[in-house]
């Protein structure tokens, strides 16, 4: 099966156009991610982390694959709204805004900050805009100055139980490649070091070999339902960080460690009376607190693809290939919608539909055509190099 054309041929005939007919407001700028099955706009709010994401995704995919105007014009639009609505006057990134640019939240979520760093970067590197470099810059800083309080003024914790979470650390192992043109080279191999050994020392445990959500300030393990709390799919994002600075660093140690965490990620993961990977997973096998926990989403098994196939790439490991087609055959028979194009996001438990939308506060242009995208290079090496 020559899976490098399955991803080609979806991203670029499926679901790159599907976000273009309908994602862009024409009158405004920016970017409507609210779309139902069939692309229709349901609600017009716009999610900050949203409009930076799919910033992000054109201007990749103009300086990356094709230099099409389209995408870069496209990419300028939700620049442009960004630049002009989307930053308090410390420069910090509202989480939400009403369609004409009026914030509607106050910038409480710091991703909100780190997605527009990495559209004002990846943007200045597609156009050569200076000013977006910089922002980009500035931003970074204020994400390294909130990293030890993200929320700030909008903790709703007491501080009795202090916890250190994941998902910060994770993003900054990706964060701070996508903004090297605009850092110094000390800033990115610091933060790159910082951030393998808080993925793989401290989130990383090595008795049971999974990542978790949440860790005390010491890194020791806290046992409540934050502290059991385990996203597989977090983890299984995070190894494809890891092993893209382990190529960089040609640390063959590193990938070797990262293929053992997702194999057990996956074998923990794994709901084996209806297939698919469980979204959130209690450590000690209690009942989670999210009810959703059960459901199967989008984004989960597209890192999860993704990360078996840059795992296979490096490694050639019978057991990461077998995983890799499981989860391929659940993902492509589950979540593509062949009838109105793009992908479902939410599944229940047994595989059906939860909800039918394409796009909303939580969905956007963003986790399924960079799984296509990097799939389908990735798939382009292993055939590649099978051939010669």
């Amino acid at each position: 099966m020559n899976y490098s054309t399955i991803y080609k041929d979806a991203l670029l005939g499926d679901v790159l156009p599907f976000w273009e007919e309908n994602s862009l407001d024409l009158l405004n700028g920016g970017y409507f991610t609210c779309l139902d099955q069939k692309g229709k706009v349901y609600d017009k709010d716009k999610f900050v982390w949203l409009q930076g994401r799919q910033v992000w995704l054109f201007s990749m995919l103009y300086t990356n694959l094709e230099s099409r105007e389209a995408w870069l014009g496209i990419a300028q639009s939700g620049i442009q709204f960004l630049k002009k609505y989307a930053r308090d006057e410390q420069g910090n990134f509202y989480f939400s805004l009403t369609c004409e640019g009026r914030p509607l939240i106050r910038p409480y979520n710091i991703f909100s900050d780190c997605f527009a760093a990495m559209a004002f970067a990846q943007y200045a590197k597609a156009s050569g805009d200076q000013e977006a470099a910089d922002i980009a810059k500035l931003t970074y800083g204020n994400i390294l100055k909130r990293r030890t309080d993200p929320k700030g003024i909008y903790e709703k914790s007491t501080g009795v139980r202090a916890l250190k979470n994941f998902a910060l650390p994770m993003i900054l192992s990706n964060l701070v490649l996508e903004l090297e043109p605009v850092l110094q080279p000390d800033q990115v191999e610091n933060t790159l070091d910082t951030c393998i050994d808080e993925v793989m020392g401290v989130f990383l445990k090595k008795d049971t070999g999974l990542i978790y959500e949440n860790v005390n300030m010491d890194g020791t393990l806290n046992d409540s339902f934050e502290g059991r709390l385990i996203n597989p799919g977090h983890g299984l994002e995070a190894m494809w960080f890891i092993a893209d600075i382990g190529v960089r660093r040609e640390n063959v140690a590193l990938i070797r460690r990262a293929k053992e965490t997702v194999l057990r990620l996956l074998d923990f993961g794994w709901d084996d009376r209806y297939g698919g990977i469980f979204y959130f997973m209690d450590a000690k096998g209690y009942p989670p607190q999210q009810l959703e926990h059960d459901q199967k989403l989008w984004w989960v098994h597209l890192e999860a693809l993704v990360a078996l196939a840059k795992m296979y790439q490096l490694t050639e490991c019978p057991k990461i290939w077998a995983w890799y087609e499981k989860v391929h055959q659940y993902t492509w028979t589950h979540f593509p919608d062949p009838v109105n194009g793009e992908w479902f996001g939410y599944l229940n438990r047994q595989g059906r539909p939860h909800l039918t939308l394409k796009g909303g506060k939580w969905k956007g242009c963003f986790h399924v055509p960079r799984a296509l995208y990097q799939c389908w290079k990735t798939f382009e090496k292993i055939e590649n190099k099978n051939t010669v």
